[in-house]
């Protein structure tokens, strides 16, 4: 079996970020970006995803989180196109629904090549630690812009921000599982190609 792992770094004068993601490797997760709320969601992508993910990041905190969040997205997004780049026929799509105690996700992911995000969450928006989470609409934007997925991401109801965020990334790890798997023969395209 091909091995589908990728290290990506990017470095600017806000953020400094490397990680490395192997799609089929599980259990091997480390993450840290100074931002606690931020690392537990990360690993609970990638425990639900069932990925290896190892990540690293610095950046201007004490301006604000936003660029380093939305650097975390970027990379991201292009660690799993990089890992999925010489992998051939995937199953491309994927869909699921996660129930988080009064909180129910619902994220269906589409790797056509398009970036597109819909977003319906009904955040409350008080801080998660020292996170902002309206924040993590831009790391999904940034993740989707850098993978060139469609994702739509909906929380039909929710009991509180930690609940429907948690939600969100455990469904989007599962919902990407199921799109990264092999299948045999052509690209699952009536095109013949996934845009890019």
């Amino acid at each position: 079996m091909m091995i589908r792992s990728a290290t990506v770094t990017r470095d600017s004068r806000e953020t400094q970020i490397t990680a490395t993601l192997d799609l089929d490797k599980s259990g091997d997760v480390s993450v840290a970006t100074g931002l606690p709320f931020l690392d537990h969601m990360l690993g609970a992508w990638a425990c639900h995803g069932g990925f290896g993910l190892q990540l690293r990041a610095r950046g201007d905190l004490d301006v604000d989180p936003h660029h380093l969040v939305e650097d975390c997205g970027i990379v991201l997004g292009r660690v799993i196109a990089a890992a999925l780049a010489e992998c051939g026929p995937i199953r491309r799509a994927g869909f699921y629904s996660f129930p988080m105690d009064g909180s129910l996700a619902n994220v269906a992911i589409d790797l056509c090549g398009r970036p597109n995000l819909v977003w319906n969450v009904p955040l409350i928006g008080r801080c998660l630690g020292d996170l902002d989470p309206f924040l993590l609409k831009d790391f999904f934007k940034s993740l989707c812009d850098n993978l060139r997925a469609t994702v739509h991401v909906n929380v039909p109801y929710g009991d509180n921000d930690h609940h429907m965020l948690e939600a969100i990334f455990k469904a989007f790890g599962r919902s990407l599982q199921q799109a990264v798997q092999p299948v045999d023969g052509d690209v699952m395209s009536t095109k013949g190609v996934i845009d890019g």
